[in-house]
């Protein structure tokens, strides 16, 4: 195998074995940030080893095996270890474990706990929002700071900060490696599902830049929210995240044009949806409401996301039931966002003039001011009802608000096409 096929291999088994490492790391030497130095030198050690003796068997199994050796160094070179009665306790416990490992057996330990325990640990409230996604996309997603710092459009060293902040706060504070019980869980679980959920929505609709999706982060959530799902079987609300990021998937390959053009939601090519994500999504659901009890937000909006996948056309879309649903939703989580989307499904059931009065009334929330998404949603009511230069007016102001190209050009072209009558349809 040429090296480059080598490196490209090593890359490939990384992504996909690191989160494991890492958390079976974590769990004996309790420091994430450790545990993601003894993972990068294992992988530093593959890099120089593979290109020329082959990819072993297990590589994964490799990897670990090594790691566990350069902790047992690590400790063994402390100065202080006669002192630290902990962390000889930390070398005793590696070396039984070690005793045991064959590259057969190195990963074969508590895999599924040692995974949730990271999640609950890299997204701990603790750390800032930012700084849980950086550190969740690193460390279960196995992306590169420059892949992160890529794919949210900020500076690279912004990034690096952020991750070394993190674990640095992680280990002042003492958060525990573990997964949380009682009200904590739920505490924590939301945290969770937020973090992943923000990798998401990032991916499907970006904030900045030149491209309206990266699907290669919406990817990434998806991977992360299918692992919970795995290990947190008995929980609704993973069951109903993973149901909404599935369906919304399903539509990737419709949202975007030959040119890299937005195309929005009534005017997809719905031949063009993935059925077996739209599958895998309802079978989600589905679980999600077997599980007892009233939906929760993200199965909620799973519901509705629900509706658009069931309707083979746009006009087969059961709008009073999505208005229902974002009725319970508004209920259950309000916030200025989903009462703007509320509007939005009544304009659909009831008319244009229901939906702008509901709209109306949310142009004095302070938060809203800079979203660039009210007035576009105002400018597509306008257009319906016959007012065209308020209309362009309101298209302006969002695309003046907008900060990705694509969405910008998609904008001005609704403004400029309220010169001549309609515009568009307007929904994402």
């Amino acid at each position: 195998m040429a090296r480059t096929d080598t490196h490209r291999a090593i890359d490939a088994v990384w992504r996909i074995e690191s989160a494991r490492i890492i958390a079976g790391l974590a769990r004996m030497v309790r420091d994430v940030g450790l545990a993601e130095e003894l993972a990068q030198d294992a992988l530093v050690a593959a890099l120089e080893a593979w290109p020329a003796s082959g990819i072993p068997d297990n590589p994964g199994a490799w990897l670990m095996a090594t790691a566990k050796n350069r902790a047992l160094d690590h400790f063994r070179r402390n100065k202080l270890i006669e002192r630290k009665h902990e962390q000889l306790g930390h070398e005793i416990e590696l070396q039984q474990q070690m005793a045991d490992t064959t590259p057969e057996t190195a990963l074969d330990d508590d895999v599924g706990d040692d995974l949730l325990r990271l999640m609950f640990t890299a997204c701990h409230p603790v750390l800032a929002t930012e700084a849980r996604v950086a550190l969740t996309l690193r460390l279960l997603g196995g992306l590169t700071t420059e892949e992160i710092a890529r794919a949210f459009l900020v500076p690279e060293p912004t990034v690096a900060q952020r991750i070394v902040r993190a674990k640095r706060t992680l280990a002042e504070a003492r958060v525990p490696f573990e997964v949380p019980r009682g009200d904590e869980l739920a505490a924590r679980l939301s945290s969770v599902l937020e973090v992943i959920y923000l990798v998401f929505n990032e991916g499907y609709s970006a904030t900045a830049g030149g491209d309206w999706m990266r699907p290669a982060l919406c990817n990434d959530a998806l991977r992360l929210g299918r692992v919970l799902a795995g290990l947190a079987q008995d929980e609704p609300e993973v069951h109903g995240l993973v149901a909404l990021m599935e369906i919304q998937a399903s539509r990737a390959g419709a949202r975007v044009g030959p040119k890299g053009e937005p195309i929005l939601l009534l005017d997809q090519n719905r031949t063009r949806w993935d059925q077996l994500l739209i599958r895998r999504g309802l079978a989600a659901l589905e679980r999600a409401g077997a599980l007892g009890g009233a939906l929760g937000p993200y199965a909620l909006q799973a519901a509705i996301a629900a509706c658009h996948a069931r309707a083979h056309t746009p006009e087969e879309t059961d709008w009073e039931r999505i208005a229902a649903l974002y009725d319970a939703l508004a209920q259950l989580a309000p916030s200025p966002v989903v009462e703007l989307n509320r509007a939005v499904a009544v304009a659909m059931a009831f008319g244009p003039a229901a939906g702008l009065e509901l709209v109306d009334a949310l142009t004095a929330e302070p938060s809203l001011k800079a979203y660039h998404l009210l007035p576009s949603v105002r400018g597509d009511l306008l257009a319906k009802l016959g007012r065209y230069d308020e209309a362009r007016a309101e298209f302006e102001r969002a695309a003046a608000l907008t900060r990705n190209t694509r969405e910008r050009e998609l904008l001005l072209g609704r403004a400029a096409a309220c010169v001549h009558g309609p515009a568009p349809h307007g929904l994402q």
